[in-house]
């Protein structure tokens, strides 16, 4: 996820900022929107301006200084910058350095286009442009787009800017929403998108776009929304769009914003965890795309590791800590599934403890959200030290783990700002699954097609998570009921049991209630004792292949006055009749309902945390990034 935005203002403002600010500066505006967009991304920040003097292209990689250092170089920019276009990152494909930074530029260094997305079929793109001798200086998947519309230009001179983008977007697969300005129409801003969102906006003297209302409110309260598979040209003072197939004009949705800018910073919603789950369906779609190659196989993000290592692994280590440990209980199954390999899943901060048995036919899986855990990373160099093969899942490029791994895959889920894990959580599970599939490819357990069909279905996840979503104001209903509650106790069995983990640390961590997660074939062991009238017992009765022992032991906690609350497939009456409450959800192949099943979860503690009027962003002692043993 990356931020970006474009404003063109035309001769009004070419000597910058005007007398009475009718019309906004252009680099004024550009630089005050990015520090509006930097919780969309920080790696890395550029802009690059149009004027009389040409092109001109400004860029910065020192993370959560960029915006700063960029600044500093914008001071010695050109005078009479009528258009530009500006960038804040947060890296996919290619380290977050100045090389990688956005805008990037043509050959000619007179174009330059700024990205949000991923661009699938980059890597065949590239070597067809290799071919006719361009010239690469980033390991971006966007640069690739400078390129193509460079060419499209050079064949199709008389479409001009918009002609050229349309052609270049229709041998693109994947998601963008880009914006793109040239040295020879100075005034003319082009954008275009899919998937990723985009905003534009229109006053008298100028035009502007950005990914988030943020970055240009308080320029206009009217915008329009741009749909997908759509490109717009800016003009000082006008937008007109067209259908990217066959350019017909098109008549923008328009959009009135009476936010204030911290509600827009949060898209309308109360706080940063409400926003971010309501962004998972995009995270675990995002994580998932640009996962196969042309001939099928699946892809990793950075493999120093050959398919024949992968056939000589004995055994696996899922190594992490917290939602990150959970989401590697999740995968334990799928790898044990389809790749055949014993798996071992360990906290990090007592693996290296223990005296672990690895060599060089061990593969540890480390998952860190930030990359940076210091119990994890402890562990990983451990694992490296004695031998074992290492692969990283964290969803920051380039962060310490990715760097001294022999292998990454990246989630792709965006900065999250609230404490609590929720849409990086979704995406780890992805990953996880994702990597389950390429190990038994590799291994030769699944054959292409059955990994490329698994795949595809993984496909289907976000429109399943979207669907629990818009049932928001039923869970917060249960919780309602459940408020005064003083004992939650969380049961799963088989993939259930780390998503009723998952769900006890939720609310632990949101509303400081005492709750347990068991597997629930264990509560005759010892935890059925803390059952009594009062206690809420939450259970995943999801149809797993334990669904008819899962609902033995709820009837079992019911009969001892325990209320019962349910997550229940859609449309299954028979469970749903075991329950006091029912969390609803779409029925999910088993081993990839945790990423379906959690979701109503996360809403419960939510809701709950809110009832109980705490902070759901900031939950008192804990810190999203734990640095120190």
């Amino acid at each position: 996820m990356c931020g970006i935005i474009g404003i063109t203002a035309g001769a009004a403002v070419a000597g910058g900022e005007p007398p009475g600010g009718t019309t906004p500066g252009v680099l004024p505006t550009l630089l005050e929107g990015l520090a509006r967009l930097e919780y969309r991304g920080y790696d890395s920040a550029g802009l690059a301006l149009t004027g009389p003097g040409g092109l001109w292209r400004a860029r910065a990689a020192d993370g959560t200084r960029s915006l700063e250092d960029l600044a500093k170089r914008a001071e010695h920019g050109p005078d009479g910058a009528v258009a530009g276009i500006g960038h804040t990152r947060w890296a996919t494909h290619g380290r977050p350095t100045e090389g990688n930074a956005h805008p990037h530029v043509d050959c000619s260094g007179r174009l330059a286009l700024v990205h949000n997305g991923i661009i699938e079929n980059h890597v065949e793109l590239a070597d067809a442009l290799l071919a006719d001798g361009h010239r690469f200086t980033s390991e971006t998947d966007t640069e690739v787009l400078a390129h193509l519309i460079e060419t499209e230009l050079a064949g199709h001179p008389d479409g001009g800017l918009v002609g050229a983008v349309r052609a270049a977007l229709g041998r693109v697969r994947g998601a963008f929403a880009l914006a793109a300005v040239h040295a020879d129409d100075p005034e003319v801003v082009v954008a275009a998108r899919r998937v990723s969102p985009l905003l534009l906006g229109v006053t008298d003297g100028a035009a502007f776009l950005a990914s988030d209302i943020p970055a240009i409110l308080g320029l206009t309260h009217d915008f329009f929304v741009l749909d997908d598979d759509q490109v717009a040209e800016l003009r000082p003072g006008s937008v007109s769009v067209v259908s990217l197939a066959d350019g017909s004009p098109v008549e923008p949705v328009p959009l009135h914003v009476e936010w204030d800018l911290d509600a827009a910073r949060k898209d309308g919603y109360d706080d940063f965890m409400s926003k971010e789950m309501h962004e998972q369906p995009k995270a675990v779609a995002d994580t998932l795309l640009d996962r196969l190659l042309p001939d099928g196989t699946l892809v990793l993000d950075e493999v120093r590791i050959t398919n024949a290592e992968f056939r000589a692994v004995t055994k696996v280590f899922v190594v992490a800590c917290g939602s990150s440990y959970h989401a590697g209980l999740m995968a334990k199954y799928a790898i044990e599934q389809w790749a055949r390999l014993p798996v071992e899943i360990d906290i990090a901060s007592e693996f290296r403890y223990r005296q672990p048995v690895l060599d060089g036919q061990t593969l540890v899986i480390g998952v860190s959200q930030s990359g940076e855990t210091v119990d994890t990373f402890q562990a990983v160099r451990e694992a490296d030290r004695l031998g074992a093969k290492v692969l990283v899942i964290t969803n920051v490029v380039d962060s310490s783990m990715a760097r001294e791994s022999d292998a990454v895959l990246y989630t792709r889920a965006g900065p999250e700002i609230g404490v609590a894990a929720t849409k990086t959580h979704l995406a780890q599970i992805t990953a996880l699954e994702v990597l389950a599939l390429y190990l038994a490819q590799a291994r030769g357990t699944l054959s292409v097609a059955a990994a490329r069909g698994l795949l595809a279905a993984m496909g289907r996840l976000p429109a399943k998570v979207e669907a629990v979503l818009a049932r928001a104001d039923e869970v917060a209903e249960v919780a309602g009921a459940c408020r005064d509650s003083p004992s939650f106790i969380f049961l799963g069995r088989h993939v259930g049991y780390p998503v009723a983990l998952e769900g006890a640390l939720k609310l632990k961590e949101l509303s400081y209630l005492r709750a347990e997660g068991f597997p629930a074939g264990e509560l005759k062991h010892g935890p059925i004792a803390l059952v009594e009238p009062g206690t809420v017992v939450v259970a995943v009765a999801t149809r797993t292949p334990v669904w008819e022992k899962l609902v033995a032991n709820v009837a079992e906690v019911k009969s001892r006055g325990a209320t019962v609350v349910l997550v229940v497939e859609e449309d299954d009456q028979e469970t749903a009749g075991l329950a006091d409450h029912v969390l609803w959800v779409p029925a999910t192949e088993h081993l990839f309902s945790p990423v379906v099943d959690v979701v109503p979860l996360q809403l419960f503690a939510y809701s709950l945390a809110r009832l109980h009027g705490l902070d759901v962003d900031r939950p008192r002692n804990l810190a999203k990034v734990v640095t120190v043993e």
